[in-house]
């Protein structure tokens, strides 16, 4: 996989911007990434230094369309802090 493969999209809610205050930023990551992979994906993308990152596999919901029950699609997040005085550009203003 290279790196653009690794980063789906960076999650904008509520709480992820909460912790962009905190230096963390949070993506949408393929599957099959590995911690180590997506904090490479991260210094190589952006021109910055990750400490840390933590993923976690967010769940299907159950949805209903009409009379068919169904479940979104599950998929995998993560979470990487940057060193202190680091920002990604791309996020600010959003």
């Amino acid at each position: 996989m290279n790196y653009e493969q690794i980063l789906i999209e960076p999650v904008l809610s509520e709480k992820a911007n909460v912790l962009r205050e905190e230096g963390k930023y949070v993506f949408k990551v393929d599957p099959r990434a590995t911690k180590i992979q997506i904090k490479e994906a991260v210094r190589k993308l952006y021109n910055v230094h990750p400490i840390a990152c933590t993923t976690m596999v967010v769940g299907g919901k159950p949805k209903r369309q009409r009379y068919k029950a169904g479940y979104t699609a599950t998929w995998k997040k993560a979470i990487v802090r940057l060193a202190k005085d680091e920002k990604i550009s791309v996020f600010e203003g959003v």
